[in-house]
């Protein structure tokens, strides 16, 4: 069954209403007095709810006026439970009619779905920041994630959300409880149907309905954290971009010549084999000073920085990098195995190589490996890397371990250009293989047309 929002709008939008104009008599001949479902007071926890109806006697109703079996009845009476036309007092999560002495209750009119109230992020915040203070910030699950999301996006006017849903709380408090309970549950079954579907499917099955999502509410989530995202100023974007551009000048091979030579322009393949050898050369050394992800994106550079690490007996930082970045980009058969081994190493306590993070992180990457996938120690990585980047890393480029590397770097000497050999078109040589065999057809004598047209044919 797929329930669609309130906000649809055009040609789907008519039937809907004639739909639920029928619902709508069907549901006010079952609070008839005297041919309606037979309500009675019932005493929930250790308070009265009148009016109280029970599945069985609904499914009853419905089979009876409608002339449909049991299945079909209660399928139908689900139906007015996803549309909010009844809602369940005990197990008010799953938008299902249960056929068997579960408490139910109509739906006040006001908060029927032919009253096309729009239901709107700000409403929603009300409502749960009322719950928040009503239940003393003890809330559901998907309660406080919903909570802290719109938090974070309507935080310029959070201030105005508290303040509206403390003067409901209040005016709340003036009732009767009977009646403060029951508009409770009246007002909690209508967000339940209608609360803005803001993080997706997964809330739709946690409620056992396949909800219609709106296609542009990912785009407004997405233009929403846009909008609060930080600016850069042009001129300092523009002065990061000239500072990178002047560092990298003398490495880049659209502007600069690779020394010796270009292998790519040339077949001259020494840039190759200086690269390939134990000794670097000084302009891959040089590039390693550029930031900490060159020298780490360097396997040369990322085997120097070990050995000064292991001089400053804090390698197992590099080490659990490095177990990271296998576990993200491995296999997954082998993501169970290489989680527990990286916990073992790593982070247990006693752990041989255990490094030193700060306890909430440590305590949420912990947690996240009882259940591990890829992006599982992205937490516990970021701040390793920046551990070694803004403390480790300059001490390194100090180091005489750097310094010496520097001194044994190569100096390649530029290629004489005039004796370069450059690389031969395939089309050119195609075309000199043409003219040889012409050559040569031309040196043997002449040519018998008729001979040559019979080898064809029988070839064919």
């Amino acid at each position: 069954m797929t329930i669609r929002s309130d906000r649809d709008h055009g040609q789907r939008y008519r039937p809907r209403m004639s739909c639920l104009k029928k619902l709508e008599a069907t549901v006010l001949q079952m609070q008839d007095p005297s041919t309606g479902v037979k309500g009675t007071d019932q005493k929930l926890n250790i308070t009265i709810i009148p009016h109280v109806i029970t599945g069985q006697d609904i499914v009853a109703w419905i089979t009876k006026n409608m002339n449909i079996d049991n299945d079909e009845a209660q399928a139908f009476g689900t139906m007015l439970v996803a549309f909010g036309y009844i809602y369940p007092l005990q197990d008010h999560k799953k938008l299902v009619l249960r056929p068997d002495g579960s408490l139910n209750r109509f739906q006040t009119p006001y908060f029927w779905p032919v009253q096309k109230w729009k239901a709107e992020d700000t409403d929603y915040g009300i409502y749960l920041a009322k719950r928040n203070i009503r239940k003393k910030g003890v809330l559901d699950a998907y309660e406080q994630e919903e909570y802290n999301k719109l938090h974070k996006w309507m935080n310029h006017k959070w201030d105005f959300i508290v303040m509206q849903a403390k003067e409901q709380y209040h005016a709340g408090k003036a009732r009767q409880k009977a009646d403060r309970v029951v508009f409770d549950c009246q007002e909690r079954a209508y967000w339940i149907v209608h609360r803005p579907p803001v993080s997706g499917w997964q809330n739709a099955m946690d409620y056992g309905l396949d909800r219609h999502i709106d296609p542009n509410v990912e785009e407004i989530i997405y233009t929403q954290q846009a909008v609060m995202r930080s600016r850069v100023k042009s001129s300092v974007s523009l002065g990061a971009l000239a500072k990178y551009i002047t560092t990298f000048k003398n490495h880049d091979p659209f502007l600069i010549p690779c020394l010796p030579s270009n292998p790519w322009h040339t077949d001259d393949d020494s840039y190759w084999e200086l690269n390939a050898v134990e000794i670097p050369t000084k302009m891959r050394v040089e590039r390693w000073s550029f930031s900490f992800y060159e020298l780490l994106n360097d396997p040369r550079g990322r085997a120097d920085f070990k050995i000064f690490l292991k001089k400053e007996f804090s390698g197992e930082n590099l080490a659990f990098w490095e177990a990271a970045e296998e576990l993200k980009w491995g296999t997954a058969a082998s993501m169970s195995e290489k989680a527990e081994q990286i916990f073992k190493t790593f982070l247990a306590p006693g752990a041989p190589r255990w490094i030193n993070i700060d306890g909430r992180t440590m305590g949420l990457t912990v947690k996240g490996l009882e259940h591990p996938h890829r992006y599982v120690l992205d937490g516990a990585q970021t701040h390793i890397f920046m551990l070694m980047k803004k403390d480790t890393f300059y001490r390194y480029l100090k180091s005489p371990v750097y310094k010496e590397i520097q001194k044994k770097a190569i100096s390649p000497a530029p290629h004489n250009f005039s004796n370069r050999r450059p690389s031969i078109d395939p089309i050119i040589t195609w075309q000199k293989e043409q003219e040889e065999k012409a050559k040569a057809a031309a040196a043997a004598g002449p040519v018998d047309i008729k001979k040559l047209m019979a080898s064809k044919l029988d070839r064919k």
